[in-house]
Parts: structure tokens; sequence; C-alpha cells
């Protein structure tokens, strides 16, 4: 059964004659009488009753009309709804983000998206750097944002913010008068670390190595909140983010530039190179791109 014999006979049916439904279809009235001749052929039943001057639908014709009218509007939705999914008109994505990557970056980026795509629904959930990376790479979530370096064998990268750690210590603490210091100068330091599902416990452990000294560890948590007030109540000092450390609304917690060694701390986001990304994911990436302002 071809669509097309349920578009002509429905025309015909609407308009009730062969002539008219030909100029509105634009196609010959042999063809359409030949379309509709086929289609009775094929269900076995008569479908119109040609005998009066106005064609009419037989019982069997009014059955089909009402089924056909159906699958021509559910061909017509289908049309318009793969049209709105390749122009990004409508969509859903999902993402992982660190918590303070979200804060930082992503409030008005994701406000005005929302006004170019309303119709494009994007599910957010927060993980750590090292579970973004195992949610994208298992396909949980279309993408996310972590911190780099990752496997660039798995993944495509859009690099997006580039800081520096620094040392966070308390506001009376030896150091805290200090410009900027050499990161060796905390090696009798007690330290709060991130536990070791975050990025950033590697990070401070290969810094503290690469400065020559092994960290005496104190603590170590999952919770942001906990590390600044460890610190705050002199229980160690730790090392975080320059954009973190600005945000602490703790007036008892100082942050001290470290001169060597230079510590990097880069967020790209991630995405699997071997996996399909929809039209959504893809007008998402895209609008990074070319709207997030690069810090270098």
């Amino acid at each position: 059964m071809d669509v097309r014999q349920l578009q002509y006979f429905v025309e015909v049916a609407k308009q009730k004659n062969f002539t008219k439904a030909s100029q509105t279809l634009l196609v010959s009235q042999p063809s359409i009488s030949k379309m509709i001749k086929s289609l009775e052929e094929q269900l076995g039943v008569q479908l119109l009753d040609r005998a009066e001057r106005e064609v009419e639908l037989t019982d069997a014709g009014a059955l089909v009309y009402e089924q056909a009218v159906r699958i021509i509007q559910s061909m017509s939705d289908l049309s318009t709804s793969v049209n709105e999914l390749v122009h990004v008109n409508r969509g859903k994505v999902k993402m992982g983000l660190l918590p303070t990557v979200g804060a930082l970056l992503f409030p008005r980026i994701m406000a005005n998206f929302k006004k170019e795509f309303p119709r494009i629904d994007i599910q957010m959930e927060e993980y750590s750097a090292k579970h973004v990376e195992a949610q994208v790479a298992k396909g949980t979530i279309d993408f996310g944002v972590t911190v780099l370096p990752v496997d660039s064998h798995l993944f495509e990268t859009v690099f997006l913010h580039a800081e520096e750690l620094v040392v966070i210590v308390n506001s009376e603490h030896r150091l805290a008068k200090h410009e900027s210091i050499s990161l060796v100068e905390c090696q009798d330091e007690s330290f709060i670390l991130f536990s070791e599902e975050f990025a950033l416990h590697d990070v401070a452990m290969q810094a503290c190595r690469q400065a020559g000294f092994e960290p005496k560890v104190a603590y170590m948590t999952s919770m942001w909140d906990l590390v600044c007030e460890m610190v705050a109540t002199q229980f160690g000092i730790s090392l975080v983010p320059k954009s973190m450390a600005a945000r602490l609304n703790n007036h008892r917690v100082h942050s001290i530039p470290i001169s060597t060694p230079h510590i990097a701390w880069d967020w790209a986001l991630i995405y699997r190179k071997d996996r399909y990304q929809s039209y959504a994911a893809r007008a998402f990436i895209s609008y990074i791109q070319a709207n997030l302002p690069i810090v270098r």
C-alpha cells in the first residue's frame, strides 16, 4: 500500500469529485483513478460509489477514509518532527559538570541558550571530574565538563577555561602575609585534600611531588565547604582553583598565589569521539564554542 494511494483517495472523498481532486493534487485524473482502483484491489473492497454525480463513500470506504486521514496526519507529524529536530527546534541533551564549574561558567550561557532554543531541554547532573569522564565514556550522558587532561583517543575536547591553583590558609597563618609562595614552603604543613574521586586530589598530590615532597594529608573530603571551614579553623591548608578561592565567603581564609611550580587547572567540554551526537547536542556544543568567554 502506497501512502499516495491514501492521499488521492482522501482528496477524492473530500471533493466528492475526481476532477476537483485532480486540480487540487495537480495530478491527472486517470492517474488518480488508477491509484484508487489499485487500492480497492489490494483491500478487496469497493471504496467509492461512482454511480451518482457526486462520488460517495461506501461503508468500507468510510472506514478506510477515517484510518487514512489518521495515517496521513501521522506522516505529516513525523515529517514535521524530523524537520524540527534537524533544524534544532527541539531535542534533549544530558550533561555532567563539576559543581563549581556550573556556578562559574554556565548560568548566563544556559539562560541565553534557552532563549534561542526554547524547545531543547538540557538535563544537568553534578559529578566529580573522574565521574564525568566515566559517565561520558559509558554513554549515560551526552557530554560533560571536566578537568584536562583526558584520554584523547576516546574523547573530543572543547577548551573552556584555564586558571591556576592557589594555597588557602587561615588568615593568621605564617604564610598569609606573603604575596606569593613556592609550594615547597608548605612541605611541613598538614593538607586538607579532596577525596580521591576528585581530579583535584591527583593534581594537588602531583604538584607537591613536583615541588619535591610528599604532602602530609590530615583529612580528605568531598565537600567544598568543609575544606574551607577546616582551613579556617587551622586544621590545615589546601590547594584549590583560584576561582573557588575568590568565592569563599570567609574572612578567616586567605589565598596565596603559587610562584613555583605552575599548576594548571584547565576545564574542557568532552564527548565521545565514536558516539553519534544528536542535532540538539551538536547545537549546544556549537553554541558553547561561539559564546563562552575563554579565559586563558
